[in-house]
């Protein structure tokens, strides 16, 4: 480029390749950024409709791979607790019927409306990403209760590996539909291994208990030519190694005040492309709109390499009472330095 381009059009799909697989995009991918909270929907309303001009260079296909209600389970379930509290097997001798009743991702009728925007994104030349929320700890520990379930690594370990065994292979036939029926970019998901100042268990738990089926996941993933991208809140430095090593390709947020975002950059930049992702519980909130700025541009000098290895998101869902000239500063950097930076490459 001559110049520098501040166009609000999306990112052509191969641009978000080059980025995620450090080939010199044209500018920082933007993903993930106009991630609304609802009560920030319910505070603004339409007011948020004027950040609609500002790209998003992904489209999402979403589904939902468990709907415990929906399984006909010979029990009632009881929700009525707090959110971590809550469990589906209250136990483990339910786990064969849990087991038989998970549904089959070659029949689940979520798949019937996601064609069309599979279809727009394709014309569109856009970055297709399908997904869903929750992978091996997060579903897990939704399934028993986060409590029990750690626990449940020393005293119940082979009905862990069980519960992780169907969960992979359920995962693997929507991947594999997906594939099949969308020809999707990337698989997005989520764990939320970390809490402010470490994993949720040590790392060698996560080694016996998690990696061996997010390594099926990758290799799966690897064959098919497809980015696995990876939301994980908290500090998970101690295992970022192994989630490079079993195939995630881009890692969200490196969450700020839990993570050293240039000791992270140095250390796992050549394995991990981060989708960067800009603070929303201080940072997007607390500062005035040029700290915004500035803290944009920080993240993208940290993580933008010369060839890439960067797109840049909210680190969580944007709260309420966040104030509006915040979010249009973060939108409006993120496109003016993201070209700005990689024009300096």
């Amino acid at each position: 480029m001559s110049s520098i381009d501040t166009s609000y059009s999306p990112l052509p799909r191969t641009e978000v390749i080059k980025a995620i697989e450090r080939q010199g995009p044209l500018r920082v991918p933007i993903i993930q950024a106009k991630w609304w909270s609802e009560g920030l929907v319910k505070q603004y309303r339409k007011r948020l409709e004027v950040f609609d001009r500002y790209p998003e260079d992904a489209v999402f296909l979403w589904i939902v791979p468990v709907n415990y209600q929906g399984m006909g389970l010979s029990w009632d379930l009881d929700t009525s607790g707090a959110y971590d509290s809550n469990y589906v097997i209250d136990d483990w001798g339910k786990l064969d019927e849990f087991i038989d009743k998970l549904p089959d991702p070659n029949t689940d009728p979520q798949f019937e409306s996601l064609h069309a925007i599979a279809e727009q994104a394709h014309d569109q030349d856009l970055y297709l990403i399908f997904g869903w929320w929750r992978l091996f700890f997060e579903r897990p520990w939704e399934i028993r209760g986060m409590e029990n379930l750690l626990t449940d690594y020393y005293l119940f370990p082979k009905q862990v590996h069980r519960l992780q065994e169907a969960l992979c292979r359920l995962y693997l036939g929507y991947l594999q539909r997906a594939i099949r029926e969308f020809s999707p970019d990337g698989f997005w998901t989520s764990d939320d291994l970390g809490h402010q100042r470490q994993l949720f268990m040590r790392p060698n738990m996560f080694r016996e208990f998690l990696k061996p089926y997010y390594a099926r996941i990758g290799v799966f993933l690897r064959e098919q030519k497809v980015h696995w991208w990876l939301h994980s809140c908290g500090n998970n430095t101690s295992i970022l190694g192994d989630l490079a090593e079993v195939g995630v390709n881009v890692f969200h947020p490196v969450q700020k005040g839990t993570m050293d975002e240039a000791a992270v950059a140095h250390e796992f930049g050549d394995r991990l492309t981060f989708l960067a992702g800009l603070d929303v519980q201080h940072v997007l909130q607390e500062k005035d709109p040029e700290g915004v700025r500035a803290e944009v541009r920080h993240l993208m000098d940290i993580f933008d390499g010369p060839e890439g290895g960067m797109c840049i998101a909210a680190g969580n869902g944007i709260v309420e009472d966040t104030p509006l000239e915040n979010i249009q500063a973060f939108l409006d950097e993120a496109l003016r330095y993201g070209w700005l930076h990689r024009q300096s490459k």
